[in-house]
């Protein structure tokens, strides 16, 4: 484990240490969003309006942070978001944080543009999901599903934010456009072990869940729903989980943030399938809001790259263990036991007087 004062007492203190160590060109991908990058702002600005009303004398005794999630038993309500590139942070890569969530007990999601095979990452042990961008080409997708759960993935997260790339202007104004000599996205080959680029499927209709489920029985997950209309759609096409997100920012900028919209998709949803959430999260605290408004769990991105950057998979295990000590104590101090105790009452709008 690096050393804290290296690392850091918290989140923006490990993003900083990771800024020292990471090109500039490579940190403004990590950092930016698409336009003007409101959306990647208000990410972070929607918890800074929430606030908490504890209870009191409530006998937490020892907190539980576990919970059970698509037949999964995971340490606590976060996940390890899917991100990609993560070779441009550490020479480890996903493998790196593979081996971090494994030993924090909870799941990484595996990106479709990761630089390291997905073999390799289910090599640490721990519990992957796949994130899949919808392609064009059903064999390349076929391949690429059936890659990933032999593999052992246990569960499908498929992007529906992304038709198009966003515009991301401080990569456009670097020049950054690929990835540098000898690095690939080494989940993106075909059959015949040519990697494809990356695409996003402007074609792509609720159809694709059908086509999906002929593929694989794996649990199914949708990324990138904020209209609760498109959450009841989702519960009638059948699907096993929802991800309110706005793909960090990154895709349309002026965008709700993730935790604006989450109350409503939770509601449409009623109960029905697991809603998780990403975006903006940065303390443990947050986490304990997103699931006061009924997220099942959370996920997490930037804050995993900076600790890989900053001290590889120590440096990824130090982030999670963060999250995991803040949310503890914040579950103890608003007087809850479990995640699955929460509830909105204990979450409020109106700033203390």
């Amino acid at each position: 484990m690096p050393a804290l004062d290296e690392v850091g007492l918290n989140l923006a203190d490990v993003a900083a240490a990771a800024r020292r160590r990471l090109d500039p060109v490579h940190w403004d991908f990590f950092a930016g969003g698409a336009g003007d990058e409101r959306t990647l702002r208000a990410n972070e600005a929607a918890f800074a309006r929430r606030w908490l009303l504890p209870r009191v004398l409530r006998a937490t005794g020892d907190r539980d942070l576990r919970i059970s999630l698509l037949g999964s038993e995971v340490s606590m309500p976060v996940l390890v978001a899917p991100t990609a590139f993560h070779r441009l942070a550490h020479p480890d890569g996903e493998v790196a944080t593979a081996r971090a969530a494994a030993g924090a007990g909870t799941v990484m999601v595996v990106s479709m543009a990761a630089t390291r095979p997905v073999e390799q990452i289910a090599a640490a042990g721990g519990t992957l999901w796949f994130q899949l961008y919808p392609h064009t080409d059903l064999e390349f997708t076929t391949t690429v599903v059936r890659r990933a759960v032999a593999a052992g993935c246990r569960a499908l997260v498929v992007t529906v934010d992304s038709p198009v790339f966003g515009r991301r202007e401080r990569d456009l104004r670097h020049g950054f456009v690929d990835l540098p000599p000898g690095m690939v996205c080494e989940n993106m080959r075909d059959a015949n072990g040519r990697v494809r680029d990356v695409e996003m499927n402007a074609r792509a209709s609720w159809e694709l869940v059908a086509v999906l489920r002929r593929l694989t029985t794996v649990p199914i997950l949708l990324k990138g729903v904020l209209h609760p209309e498109d959450a009841r759609l989702a519960v009638e096409h059948g699907v096993d989980g929802v991800v309110v997100s706005n793909h960090g920012g990154r895709q349309l900028d002026g965008v709700t943030a993730t935790l604006d919209a989450l109350p409503a998709v939770v509601a449409a949803v009623g109960g029905r399938l697991p809603v998780l959430v990403d975006g903006g999260l940065r303390r443990g605290v947050d986490v304990l809001v997103a699931m006061a408004l009924g997220a099942t769990a959370v996920l997490v991105g930037r804050p995993v790259l900076w600790g890989l950057a900053a001290g590889g998979t120590a440096g990824v295990r130090h982030v999670l263990d963060l999250l995991h000590a803040d949310l503890d104590r914040a579950l103890a101090l608003v007087g809850v036991a479990r995640p699955g105790d929460l509830c909105p009452g204990l979450v409020t709008t109106g700033a203390p007087a």
